[in-house]
């Protein structure tokens, strides 16, 4: 199962359709089912409600997930803050061997490579495989979310055969 999760607070932003993009490439080329999409801004506050439904699903998801699609704005230099409230809230190893795509979006290229490799790390702490490389992408090209999305998996090509998608 293929899950885009959004960490940008702001509903229906760019950095979710960017996301939603790769994932919808990424199920085209491994012959998978379209993905879920889970967006941090539709939880809202629930993020800090203990046991909150929608946020046990969205978790549930997170744990099932043979392939993860990650995103995040770049925020004072690294990711957002309730992105990290959504993954602080799974147990270690949560996410053992899924493939972690990571997706960054940032004002300049060297804000996104400083994200990308702080979002790398909290996935590899929650066991997850990220895949080099991940997907930068500046804010002036975020208008063409579907071309980079299409390039970056043909970037990957063969070598990405995550386990548990066959």
């Amino acid at each position: 199962m293929i899950v885009v999760l959004s960490g940008n607070p702001r509903p229906h932003s760019r950095t979710l359709h960017l996301a939603e993009e790769v994932g919808a490439a990424l199920a085209a080329r491994l012959a998978q089912p379209v993905p879920h999409t889970i967006d941090v801004a539709a939880l809202g506050t629930r993020l800090l409600q203990p046991a909150d439904g929608q946020v046990q699903d969205a978790l549930d998801r997170l744990r099932r997930a043979s392939v993860l699609v990650v995103a995040t704005p770049t925020y004072k230099g690294t990711y957002t803050g309730v992105l990290k409230v959504l993954l602080d809230q799974l147990p270690p190893q949560a996410l053992r061997d899924a493939a972690a795509v990571t997706v960054v979006t940032a004002g300049v290229p060297q804000q996104a490579e400083a994200t990308e490799r702080h979002l790398r790390e909290l996935l590899t702490e929650l066991a997850a495989v990220p895949v080099d490389p991940g997907l930068a992408v500046v804010e002036q090209d975020l208008a063409n979310a579907g071309t980079a999305a299409a390039e970056y998996v043909t970037r990957i090509g063969d070598s990405f055969t995550p386990a548990g998608v066959s």
